[in-house]
């Protein structure tokens, strides 16, 4: 009993079940598309384990995507909800293809002050919404709604600027420097088969775990988390909660702004103007949630979204909608949020068992 107790209040268990629900209902829609389940999903998988530049495509993609679950993940774990991510990874991003393409400096080093300026850009970014909320009771949620749009924009003018402008026209900047590039070595690339592979997977489990130590092993981490479960109670502590929002949210802000470094400098190595937002700071919010906000469940919820990512942009060739994936992605969201229904419930059916 205890055992199946323990099994049914599992954050995992609750995940897994929504991840098998989402793609029943995913199924569900491509039965009514007129469209086998069986082939799309087979095409799903092919395309992420068929072959092994695959899965180095499939870390590629997941690489981003867990700097920005890490940031959301983190501010939830301390209180406060980071809805900015995506402004975030923009300035980040930006910030490290205007100094890749502008600076001259070895190759390591360069890459390192771009790595760099992309984590303070992006921590700057959400300090300016902190400020806001601890000096001016400005509710966060609608301060990054606003900034990110500014990131949106900014990025855009950024862009279309002489100095980094791509020569010949387009709507893009030049190619970031090779000494700025996060690419493995080129004879590593040409065994992997992948001309994109990058040292961002190896950064992204690096700051993973470093962010775990923080948040669970150190003095800082238990404050931050203190304050967000009950700024009164931290206050009373003497815990300074104004203090602990500012830092959270630099904290947040600096790891997507990582985010937006790796995927210009390990992928794209270019910068485009926008049509619309780009939406890893969105998904961001998605990985935390599937990984329960745990920095090291964000590592695997990362890697599965970058797999759903890559493998769905394969399924046209089997005329099935990519648009499949958001479906499934959105249901596995739907039901890890009414999972906490089923928690309470069996909670309360335990209590009246036992008693």
């Amino acid at each position: 009993m205890n055992k199946k107790k323990s099994v049914l209040e599992s954050s995992v268990f609750y995940t897994l079940t929504a991840i098998l629900a989402g793609f029943v209902i995913g199924a569900v829609f491509l039965v009514i598309a007129g469209i086998s389940p069986a082939v799309a999903y087979g095409k799903l998988l092919n395309s992420v384990f068929g072959k092994p530049k695959y899965l180095v495509w499939t870390l590629i993609y997941a690489s981003p995507l867990i700097f920005t679950g890490l940031s959301v993940a983190f501010s939830f774990r301390t209180g406060v909800f980071n809805i900015g991510a995506e402004g975030q990874f923009v300035v980040g991003s930006l910030a490290a293809c205007v100094l890749g393409i502008t600076l001259k400096l070895p190759p390591v080093l360069h890459a390192l002050v771009c790595v760099a300026a992309a984590a303070a850009a992006g921590c700057i970014w959400s300090l300016a919404v902190g400020l806001l909320k601890v000096k001016r009771g400005i509710h966060e949620v609608l301060s990054f709604i606003m900034f990110n749009w500014i990131a949106f924009y900014l990025s855009n003018y950024v862009v279309n600027l002489e100095v980094i402008h791509k020569e010949g026209g387009g709507e893009a900047t030049k190619d970031v420097a090779a000494s700025a590039r996060l690419l493995f070595p080129e004879s590593l690339r040409s065994a992997l088969d992948c001309n994109a592979a990058n040292w961002g997977i190896v950064l992204a489990v690096l700051v993973a775990i470093l962010i775990y130590v923080i948040i669970e092993k150190t003095t800082l981490g238990y404050q931050l988390k203190a304050v967000g479960f009950n700024s009164n109670g931290a206050l009373y502590a003497g815990i300074n909660a104004d203090g602990s929002v500012l830092t959270a949210l630099g904290i947040s802000g600096a790891l997507a702004g990582l985010g937006g470094a790796v995927q210009t400098l390990g992928m794209s190595g270019r910068l485009s103007q926008f049509a619309g937002q780009e939406g890893f700071g969105f998904e961001g919010i998605t990985v935390a949630l599937i990984g329960s906000s745990s920095p090291v469940g964000c590592i695997f919820s990362g890697l599965f979204y970058g797999a759903m990512k890559y493998g769905g942009s394969k399924l046209s060739i089997v005329k099935a909608p990519s648009e499949v994936v958001d479906i499934i992605m959105g249901c596995v969201i739907l039901f890890i949020a009414i999972s906490q229904v089923f928690r309470i419930l069996f909670a309360r059916f335990t209590k009246k068992k036992e008693a």
